[in-house]
């Protein structure tokens, strides 16, 4: 096991007991939890330590890509707020990956960034009573329950990716 289940944080009794919004919002919970978890303990040098060449993809990568997804899903399309991607521009489409580099200040920023999108993210949910509530954006209409369980996916998805990452660091495997 990665975690004892004694001291596993994403507890996760209760889910499953609520209505849709809560089960959705639950799953993100423990997906993102699950995405700390398996960068915990690692070194900034570690974090950054690239996959399988010619891919960027790494810990810290990833952490930066899951601020710019919820930056871009909450803020951007369902807020509707202009405001620029965090770590991606035309020039630097893999920005995310690509600037994730072993260095303490990158990674504070890092998971500083995810955790300010996280919260935006809860206070949009958490105001939202409509989840078919349908918004237009440039590549089409979107409804708030699709985003969520696109997000639970994205994570979901990314996290089977730092589940190999972390392995190849250290040697640690399982949920």
């Amino acid at each position: 096991m990665f975690v004892d289940p004694a001291d596993d944080p994403r507890q996760t009794e209760g889910t499953g007991e609520g209505d849709e919004k809560q089960n959705l919002v639950e799953y993100i919970r423990y997906q993102r939890q699950t995405l700390e978890l398996k960068c915990s303990g690692l070194e900034p040098e570690q974090l950054a330590r690239r996959s399988v060449p010619p891919s960027t993809m790494s810990l810290l990568g990833l952490v930066r890509h899951m601020a710019d997804v919820e930056h871009s899903w909450f803020r951007r399309t369902l807020a509707g707020l202009d405001e620029p991607r965090i770590y991606r521009t035309a020039d630097e489409p893999d920005a995310d990956f690509d600037g994730a580099v072993g260095d303490q200040a990158v990674v504070d920023e890092a998971w500083a960034r995810l955790r300010e999108e996280q919260a935006f993210a809860d206070a949009f949910i958490e105001g939202s009573e409509d989840l078919a509530k349908v918004t237009e954006y440039p590549r089409g209409r979107v409804s708030l329950r699709e985003v969520l369980v696109h997000i639970v996916e994205e994570y979901a998805r990314h996290n089977g990716h730092a589940d190999l990452l972390r392995e190849c660091i250290d040697g640690r495997v399982g949920e």
